[in-house]
């Protein structure tokens, strides 16, 4: 499995609440369809910067808090299948579970030609001030996919 997608599994069932164990967190995973070892979570938990009290593991608070994203290019090579301009719109369908990330990468790209995204399962959809900017941002996203 991706490590992108675990990592936000594992994000996604803490924003639920609190894990007690990283064996309850590993179960959480299994159930989502994740097989994930010890070791490889510890990692996840170590580069989530995830936060263990007494009632278990939790989203960090504070600064520093958040996940790290890997450079927007990198998640538009692996997981954009097709970028649609519409008017002032990019409708941008990614492999099922991938637009969130994705439009969280743009979004911290702070692209001048994108005013905001919404992210579903796997379509992002990229609002821009104009019709000349959706062609220029369709065009970065293209250039950077066939990179």
């Amino acid at each position: 499995m991706n490590k992108t997608l675990r990592q936000r599994a594992i994000l996604d069932t803490l924003r639920r609440g609190p894990v007690s164990s990283q064996e309850d967190l590993q179960r959480a995973l299994r159930k989502q369809g994740f097989r994930v070892g010890q070791a490889t979570l510890s990692r996840d938990i170590h580069s989530l910067h995830l936060a263990k009290s007494s009632q278990g593991y939790s989203l960090a608070r504070g600064e520093g808090a958040g996940v790290a994203l890997p450079p927007v290019s990198r998640l538009l090579r692996e997981f954009v299948l097709e970028v649609r301009p519409a008017q002032n719109l990019l409708v941008i369908k990614t492999i099922i579970g991938s637009a969130q990330p994705v439009a969280a990468a743009i979004d911290e790209a702070d692209w001048k030609e994108a005013i905001g995204t919404i992210a579903g399962d796997d379509t992002v959809l990229i609002v821009c001030p104009d019709k000349e900017d959706a062609h220029k941002l369709s065009e970065r996203i293209e250039a950077l996919i066939e990179k």
